[in-house]
């Protein structure tokens, strides 16, 4: 009789474990969408990507635009974010790139003043900070701080791999509120018209930014002066309006060279 008893006893126990017993559904990772984009960016650039909308939805983007007002009129610039074709409308002259070649076509007998193949891309990637600073053969390391007014900004030296891009040997720092991680400022070399490393540094403080899609955006760049390599006064602004930012893909006749148009070498 014991023994019914005790044998009865153990079958209720292990018909309540298996009532409490949690199964884990399977996950087919081939279907899961896992978030490895930041995974290999330090730590402190990936903060400086957070504050301003996250990696992931700037890589979810496929077209920017933006204005920018100058004395002669509007500078209109298109970017396909993907491909990296460009547009450059301006009054009298518009500047692009098919992925192969920098054209130029003139709509008068005006000369451009500047250099089409230095410029296609130049007002882009200042404007696409700090997403562009997830482009691919970047390296990353820590930079000395920089002070300004009283203020301690850290900062993040970017520098390329040899033969990425046109100017390989640019550098780049990115300073950094160390509260907001919200960036701040934008040192930056030209190695362009030298083809070597430059000493000298330039200087852009990002003032203002405005919410583009859920990103933020730079609204007013101000260019310094530099002295002993550091900012020191107010050189000259640019104010960028009628942003946009879509998923969307424009229609790629429009970044190609049209009839008339020359191309750059």
């Amino acid at each position: 009789m014991k023994k019914l008893l005790l044998l009865f006893l153990m079958l209720i126990v292990m018909s309540a474990c298996k009532d409490k017993k949690v199964e884990t559904p399977a996950v087919d990772y081939q279907e899961e969408e896992l978030d490895v984009t930041t995974s290999i960016y330090p730590e402190s650039i990936t903060k400086v990507f957070d504050a301003h909308g996250t990696l992931e939805a700037w890589k979810q983007m496929r077209t920017l635009e933006f204005s920018i007002e100058k004395t002669e009129g509007y500078e209109i610039t298109t970017t396909d974010l993907k491909e990296r074709y460009s547009l450059v409308e301006m009054p009298k002259h518009t500047i692009g790139f098919d992925g192969e070649s920098v054209w130029i076509k003139s709509k008068d007998k005006t000369p451009y003043e500047g250099n089409p193949k230095f410029y296609y891309n130049l007002m882009f990637y200042f404007y696409a900070m700090p997403f562009v600073l997830a482009d691919d053969g970047i390296t990353y390391t820590e930079a000395e701080p920089l002070t300004f007014e009283g203020k301690t900004y850290p900062g993040i030296k970017i520098s390329y791999e040899a033969g990425v891009g046109e100017s390989p040997d640019d550098e780049y720092v990115l300073y950094y509120d160390k509260d907001t991680y919200k960036m701040v400022w934008l040192a930056y070399t030209v190695t362009y018209f030298s083809n070597e490393k430059s000493k000298e540094w330039h200087y852009i403080k990002y003032n203002e930014w405005q919410d583009v899609e859920g990103l933020m955006m730079p609204k007013t760049l101000t260019w310094y002066h530099v002295e002993n390599n550091l900012p020191t006064t107010k050189k000259n602004e640019a104010t960028f309006t009628n942003v946009m930012l879509t998923t969307d893909k424009m229609n790629l006749k429009m970044y190609m060279m049209p009839e008339g148009a020359e191309a750059i070498k």
